[in-house]
């Protein structure tokens, strides 16, 4: 184990003066110049590497670029996860977030996909019900209901098309068809 090297007052100072650019450029490139913060990210990081420096923890396994490399990685990471964790509340804020107009329309799209749903006969329904809201494989329904996996298959393509084009009518304003996925009980 190497011992800890001691740095003068003069040393951390030279450190700083050399190193402040490099940081600086790092983290304007990682977290973008439109971060309000990222000066403060370069002075927390040079904060932590000289308090890190004056304690002993660098031994000198590396050099010192490298020491101040990773404290400036590890604070960059630190602040992405912040940012997205930030992100995600404000997502799940407004998701959560519902008016009158909205629980209206969610209230008015779910009767009409049951309308749309108990429209199809009960061989396409219950192979929708047991694909997405069970969600079992194509081949544990064959085995279920007693049909091959090819028409299993052909039945669930057939509800899906179904389903799409009277999705479609009720939102004309989307020029897209609906497509769906294992995700459409949520």
């Amino acid at each position: 184990m190497k011992m800890s090297k001691k740095f003068s007052p003069q040393d951390l100072e030279d450190i700083v003066r050399h190193y402040r650019p490099v940081i600086a450029f790092t983290v304007r490139k990682a977290l973008g110049s439109q971060y309000p913060e990222w000066e403060d990210v370069v002075q927390d990081i040079l904060t932590q590497v000289i308090s890190k420096l004056q304690k002993g923890e660098f031994r000198g396994e590396c050099s010192v670029g490298t020491f101040i490399y990773t404290i400036t990685k590890r604070r960059i990471i630190d602040c992405i996860r912040q940012k997205s964790k930030v992100v995600i509340e404000k997502k799940e804020e407004i998701a959560t977030f519902s008016g009158p107009e909205d629980d209206f329309m969610r209230k008015e799209t779910s009767e009409f996909i049951s309308r749309a749903l108990f429209r199809l006969k009960p061989k396409f329904r219950e192979i929708l019900y047991l694909y997405y809201f069970k969600e079992l494989s194509r081949e544990e329904i064959a085995a279920r209901v007693g049909l091959s996996v090819r028409q299993v298959s052909e039945r669930l393509y057939y509800a899906q098309k179904v389903l799409g084009k009277a999705l479609n009518r009720f939102f004309p304003q989307k020029n897209s068809n609906f497509s769906f996925s294992r995700r459409l009980k949520e």
